[in-house]
């Protein structure tokens, strides 16, 4: 599983404004220069020592989630619980809504003596619901904040996929020079750096 780690995956007022015709659209691709490191840990560091030097819409890449990588490139809390606690709540009343409708308001029918607003019997399918509902809007909200389904994605080096670990530095960041980019990577001990014109 590769990972992408970057600013526009966290609960931003920028992924909050980017609206439907946005997120359905393909991402406008540009150059930078990619750093590769061979340790996880080398790359935490310099994904923090890349931050200090000013720089805001870098991205990490990495086969695996890294311990303390969101902390260094300074991601914001993602928007999803919340995606998921609303949706979980719009299947609980949506559960008990139908469950009230049928039983109590259109074909009341009385079981035994029971009431027909009944909350215990009612509880299953408003838990399904919930979990249901939940599940459901956190998928979706994945796909849409990571703008998934990607039809052939750009590749810096197949390798990211299962031991290397990279970070990318676009050329639209805040004080972006492809010189002084690749000399910074290569101070903070990347193996390679490559310059892409198309990521």
């Amino acid at each position: 599983m590769l990972v992408r780690i970057g600013p526009e995956l966290a609960g931003s007022t920028e992924m909050a404004n980017v609206g439907i015709r946005g997120l359905l659209s393909a991402p406008k691709k540009v150059g930078g220069v990619a750093g590769i490191w061979l340790d996880d840990h080398d790359c935490v560091v310099a994904a923090t020592k890349v931050r200090a030097a000013g720089f805001k819409r870098f991205d990490a890449i990495t086969p695996f989630p890294v311990h303390g990588m969101e902390e260094a490139i300074g991601i914001k809390r993602s928007f999803i619980p919340y995606v998921a606690f609303s949706a979980g709540c719009l299947g609980l009343l949506s559960g008990l809504g139908l469950q009230y409708f049928t039983a109590v308001a259109d074909w009341p029918i009385n079981v035994g003596g029971k009431p027909f607003f009944s909350g215990p019997a009612f509880a299953p399918v408003m838990f399904e619901l919930t979990i249901l509902f939940a599940a459901l809007f956190s998928v979706g909200a994945l796909f849409a904040a990571c703008r998934l389904p990607k039809v052939d994605p750009p590749i810096i080096d197949p390798d990211l996929t299962s031991h290397k670990f990279a970070i990318f530095i676009p050329e639209n960041d805040v004080g972006y020079n492809t010189e002084k980019c690749e000399q910074l990577l290569k101070t903070l001990g990347a193996t390679e750096v490559k310059r892409l014109s198309n990521y």
